[in-house]
């Protein structure tokens, strides 16, 4: 047994004092035990941390990149996303490698407890497939042997350019399946986990309603039984126009009405939905994917979090384009921007839970439903994804409860992160994680090396 003694942790009953927590040698919680004497790893405030429910981890390498507007002045997600079809065609599998590995690590490192990556990025530049047809799926399953972060990896059925079903153009034919070819990369990628710890995942990814058909949409539901399904539903204003003329609904309504949404479901952004779309998604049971630092780089819109938490919606965060990996700041994020569309304060705060309260305990359960890992809470036989904060931090000195959350989340950052672990594997001590530089070295070689040609 692992003992770590926390001087106060977030259980599911609330906050307690003098907590010990053992862990198991199978990664569980095996105890939970308030008003424990101190021994063993002592730590300050002790949290569930919540999963990181979509990263596309390539971008991280574009982060910072794509801030400037050249002479068309709509700039908008769309010119960016031409600009990452470009980029992404410079990538090899070994830059897959060491940027998905500095992604998780920079993950854990912000209070992170596991990653799902919604993982599109298949085959050769031109589209040629590699002749390990999983071969990127497996990069990104080595990136977690290094990180050692709980990984639920999400292949992407990627067919078109849009509704028409107009083939994949230049950066977007890396992506492309077939259902049959799409089967058997699934195959390939459960093989590349399969030495990964025992908390690893495997679900599946329709990429969205632009760009599969209605038959592929059933059949990759069926591919990964009772595996996660995640999806981009309801980003932008055109995508929304777009499905509408299509497919004779705006997308969340059809997807309401067509696809069965439950707990497996994830439907990422959502930024563009009426009310009743809202509180109807909320009723379903899956989880919404918010992307709040993304979603405000790329203009994509609010998500209404008061509706949705209010008709008893589930959340979870996910770092998406990467970036910026910050778990503070994704709360921050959530709350000011619900703050500046009322013209209110606190938000998504009730009487019973202050915001930042209120939107960890969303995200951990939503998180870990999303992540199909059944983790989310300090309980016994759940995963011990935890994360501690180090209450000598000057910012959050002499406080207790609700309140230490809301301080990280309003005036902190990672810095206040102590110590991290992923289905009881102790990732970051000190703040830093336990291969934090030669993660970091090997990022820097590939980053170098793509700049040079900016």
């Amino acid at each position: 047994m692992t003992r770590i003694w926390a001087e106060q942790a977030l259980l599911p009953t609330g906050w307690a004092r003098d907590v010990a927590v053992e862990i198991g040698a199978d990664g569980r919680i095996a105890s939970v035990t308030p008003g424990a004497a101190p021994g063993g790893q002592r730590v300050g405030a002790l949290l569930p941390a919540p999963a990181n429910l979509h990263s596309h981890a390539f971008q991280r390498a574009m982060a910072g990149l794509t801030e400037r507007r050249g002479s068309d002045p709509t700039d908008s997600f769309w010119t960016w996303r031409q600009l990452m079809f470009r980029f992404l065609d410079q990538l090899t599998p070994g830059d897959v490698t060491a940027i998905a590995a500095f992604v998780q690590m920079e993950m854990l490192e912000a209070g992170y407890g596991a990653s799902v990556e919604f993982h599109y990025l298949h085959h050769r530049p031109g589209g040629a497939p590699y002749g390990n047809l999983a071969e990127m799926s497996a990069r990104i399953a080595e990136a977690a042997e290094v990180s050692g972060i709980g990984l639920t990896l999400l292949p992407v059925l990627y067919r078109y350019g849009g509704c028409d079903l107009r083939p994949l153009g230049p950066g977007q034919i890396r992506f492309g399946n077939d259902p049959d070819r799409f089967a058997r990369l699934l195959d390939g990628a459960r093989a590349a986990l399969a030495p990964l710890p025992a908390d690893t995942v495997l679900g599946v990814a329709p990429h969205s309603l632009r760009a599969v058909d209605r038959d592929a949409l059933r059949d990759v539901a069926g591919m990964v039984p009772g595996g996660p399904i995640h999806m981009h539903l309801a980003e932008q204003v055109a995508e929304v126009e777009e499905i509408e003329a299509a497919w004779g609904a705006r997308p969340v309504t059809w997807a309401l009405e067509h696809l069965g949404l439950d707990a497996r479901w994830c439907l990422i952004h959502c930024t563009q939905m009426t009310r009743e779309e809202t509180v109807a998604l909320a009723r379903t049971g899956a989880t919404a994917g918010l992307c709040p630092l993304t979603e405000a780089s790329l203009g994509d819109g609010i998500f209404d979090g008061v509706a949705y938490l209010g008709a008893g919606g589930r959340i979870g965060f996910g770092s998406d384009s990467n970036i910026r990996i910050s778990l503070a700041e994704e709360i921050r994020q959530l709350d000011t921007s619900q703050r500046l569309r009322d013209r209110t304060r606190a938000a998504l705060a009730t009487p019973e839970r202050s915001t930042g309260r209120r939107i960890l305990d969303a995200i951990c359960t939503g998180g870990a439903q999303a992540a199909g890992r059944d983790g989310g809470t300090l309980e016994p036989g759940r995963l011990a994804d935890m994360a501690a904060l180090d209450t000598g931090h000057i910012d959050l000195a002499g406080l207790r409860g609700d309140t230490l959350i809301d301080s990280f989340a309003f005036a902190g950052d990672s810095a206040m992160v102590a110590e991290v672990w992923s289905g009881g594997r102790h990732l970051v001590t000190g703040g830093r994680h336990i291969r934090h530089d030669a993660i970091a070295a090997a990022y820097g070689q590939v980053v170098r090396r793509l700049r040079a040609d900016l």
